[in-house]
């Protein structure tokens, strides 16, 4: 098992599968014309949300909770910097090609949804843990380690599984449950993260670390079903 020492610490101990923007704007292949995907990369991105699904439904089995974090991009609460990086200015208003805009299809999951009782966390930048509660959501519910997966390596799955792990939650990404829209960012992204985030594993990896949790993890689904949607 990939990196077995450090994923024996976290046997026993309740864990969360934490599913990040898995929505038509950064997955459907109707909005992803602008990205320039080569075959490769939009492969990569199938397999990917393909991976997720069948950890959902290992970690459903096992008792493990699914948290869904989904980006809500809100027209009167502009990101003026994100905005600005991509070339509008400080003061423009938020443009109607914005991915996941509440409210609109780009916002819905793609492939794959929640289940009743299941978290959301709405957020409205990369991160899930950036003021959105999630952390105290988890800690309460006695989460001791997350992993991340979802929609991409290199933004906000790098940046949610960053403040994780500052958040001091263990973190472990397995590899294949994540994409970018190139697969050479996507390697780089996972190197990064390898080096000061988390443990870099596979799904199978991963099921035997849900299996060998699951009675600590499902006293923390418990703990966490039914919690509203948090924004």
């Amino acid at each position: 098992m990939t990196g077995a020492t450090n994923l024996a610490a976290l046997e026993n101990l309740p864990g969360a599968l934490l599913v990040v923007d898995v929505q038509r704007s950064f997955a459907d292949p109707a909005y992803l014309g602008d990205y320039g995907l080569d075959a490769a990369a939009s492969a990569s991105i199938v397999d990917a949300i393909a991976t997720i699904g069948r950890l959902v439904d290992s970690a459903r089995a096992l008792g493990v909770p699914v948290v869904w974090i989904e980006l809500g991009s809100q027209p009167d609460r502009v990101w003026r910097s994100s905005g600005w990086l991509r070339g509008a200015t400080l003061d423009a208003a938020m443009s109607p090609e914005e991915p996941c805009v509440v409210g609109t299809p780009g916002a819905e999951w793609y492939g794959l949804e929640p289940a009743e009782g299941e978290i959301r966390v709405v957020k409205r930048v990369y991160s899930g843990f950036f003021e959105t509660g999630l952390a105290e959501l988890l800690r309460d519910a006695g989460v001791e380690w997350v992993a991340v997966t979802g929609l991409t390596s290199e933004c906000c799955v790098a940046a949610t599984a960053t403040d994780a792990m500052q958040l001091d939650f263990p973190v472990v990404i397995p590899s294949d449950a994540t994409a970018a829209y190139d697969v050479r960012i996507n390697t780089n992204a996972l190197e990064q993260l390898a080096l000061n985030v988390g443990q870099i594993v596979t799904s199978a990896d991963l099921d035997t670390l849900f299996a060998t949790s699951a009675p600590a993890s499902a006293a923390a689904r418990t703990a966490l079903t039914g919690k509203p949607v948090h924004a």
